[in-house]
């Protein structure tokens, strides 16, 4: 295979571009051109989202952030590795079906409209689709980021990591992800090399729905492979040890024949 010098990090939801500063210094110092695009309606600093939300934030949904992710892509002179974390685990899926990624990995990636999460996901979640809300986005408390990101992380640290990273988010993402036919995979396709990525502490996607994940695909001339990272939440790419993450799914992909 071509192994592409570009990479692509995507944000997921709850979170903006920004939470990939580290990962971005780490892969250009090794030599590759990184792109960490803002999701449409996520653009600016998570202090100020916050205080003012964004007018594009509410019209954005699934099939936005992957189209925009595309739409990049094809301005580039090569298919780039796409990293993608949470929802956009799931954009990275869907653009490795489409043949936009020389390969794809995801880290505590959201499962497709056609592998049903389990109980746990769907008691963590279920606030971000909105369907009792009279707001059109939502945000999440610090409460919420502590039992849903921040759970590893020492109390002392728990402030400072939301105020780095926490943005409102549209319903219409998760909405889209749960009932729009857009976000099936096609797990029978052929398609480039894949590698999932679970914390076996996260508190939305739990390592058990990563492994069903990954488990789903049927090709057997496709590479599909999966690694635990026992002790990570779901903040997994901004909590202690990310470089270990960051530079085990280098070598992942670098070790690609």
């Amino acid at each position: 295979m071509h192994r592409a010098k570009t990479i692509i990090l995507i944000h997921g939801n709850f979170v903006n571009n920004t939470s990939w500063d580290e990962w971005k210094s780490r892969y250009e110092q090794k030599g590759y051109t990184v792109h960490t695009p803002a999701n449409p309606g996520h653009e600016g600093s998570p202090a100020s989202l916050r205080s003012k939300v964004h007018p594009d934030l509410t019209k954005t949904g699934f099939i936005d952030v992957v189209n925009n992710i595309a739409k990049l892509i094809d301005s580039l002179s090569e298919k780039p590795l796409i990293i993608g974390h949470s929802m956009a685990g799931m954009a990275a899926m869907k653009l490795l079906e489409i043949r936009k990624a020389s390969a794809a990995v995801s880290i505590d990636g959201a499962p497709p409209k056609n592998v049903f999460p389990p109980s746990k996901t769907l008691k963590s979640v279920l606030p971000a689709f909105g369907f009792f809300s009279g707001k059109d986005y939502y945000m999440g408390s610090r409460e919420w980021y502590d039992k849903c990101f921040f759970n590893t992380l020492p109390e002392k640290e728990r402030s400072a990591a939301f105020d780095s990273i926490a943005v409102p988010e549209s319903f219409k993402v998760s909405r889209q992800l749960v009932l729009n036919s857009f976000s099936n995979i096609d797990f029978s396709k052929p398609h480039e090399p894949i590698l999932f990525i679970g914390g076996g502490k996260d508190n939305i996607f739990p390592k058990s729905l990563t492994k069903t994940i990954a488990g789903k695909y049927k090709d057997k001339n496709s590479r599909v492979d999966l690694k635990i990272f026992e002790n990570k939440s779901h903040f997994i790419c901004g909590e202690k040890g990310w470089e270990n993450v960051a530079d085990y799914i280098l070598d992942w992909y670098e070790s690609l024949k």
